[in-house]
């Protein structure tokens, strides 16, 4: 099969990490997934939700935003409406587990880190590219904490990232761009940690149903994309993933 873009059915888009994308951040990552483009950073807070007050315990939370000519025609800010969308509470409230999932809160104190992740161009895969730069600006903020003696020791106990799997036109494919996101028999989106453990999965048959081994296949492009992307987050931080 042809892809769109050329690629290999295995072979992922173009991706690079550029850390430190912001002045003022305390972490901060550009995400480019081929031409979607996703500027996450990472802000910490002294205080924490009520619902945390006198445990000790800290928390990492995200919001996700697209600018209005982040695809091809406009769309009005949300803030402008009064209201986010479902889609945006439901991505955002993704990219908060999947963070949180490699982060042990005891050890970052009464404290909260919120990433935002906000998109300046879409072209597929906005919610993987925000999950996978958002660990780059979340470890960013984490490390400087360290280093300052806010906090003892680093609470990040593993790295995660996300892709996007899919079956169009009856072959797995890597790493969907808009093209063949809109026309996928079936989408996936996998977010696991560097070293192979599953953190969430998201498959719909979008035209069809698909079998268990369609899955496997599913899977196992998902593990090497995700092997992919932990090298990058690694080159990315230094050296230093986790």
């Amino acid at each position: 099969m042809s892809r769109p873009s050329g690629r290999s059915p295995n072979e992922m888009r173009k991706v690079t990490l550029t850390p430190g994308a912001s002045l003022h951040a305390e972490g901060s990552c550009l995400v480019e997934f081929g031409s979607t483009r996703v500027l996450c950073t990472a802000s910490v807070e002294g205080s924490v939700p009520p619902f945390l007050r006198n445990t000790g315990r800290g928390w990492v939370t995200a919001e996700y935003g697209m600018l209005p000519r982040a695809t091809h025609t406009r769309s009005p800010r949300e803030a402008a409406k009064g209201k986010q969308s479902g889609r945006t509470q439901e991505i955002q409230r993704l990219i908060g587990r999947a963070l949180r999932s490699v982060v042990k809160l005891d050890a970052l104190g009464e404290r909260q880190v919120t990433i935002d992740c906000d998109v300046l161009e879409a072209d597929g895969g906005t919610r993987t590219a925000s999950v996978t730069g958002g660990y780059v600006a979340l470890h960013m903020a984490l490390s400087r904490l360290l280093k300052e003696g806010a906090i003892k020791t680093m609470p990040i106990h593993s790295s995660v990232a996300a892709v996007s799997c899919g079956i169009v036109k009856g072959v797995p494919v890597l790493d969907l761009d808009y093209a063949e996101d809109s026309g996928a028999q079936v989408d996936a989106n996998f977010i696991m940690t560097g070293d192979g453990k599953l953190v969430e999965i998201q498959g719909t048959g979008e035209e069809r149903p698909y079998s268990e081994e369609e899955f496997h296949a599913l899977m196992a492009l998902a593990k090497k994309g995700i092997t992919e992307l932990a090298a990058l987050q690694k080159r990315a931080l230094g050296g230093v993933l986790s």
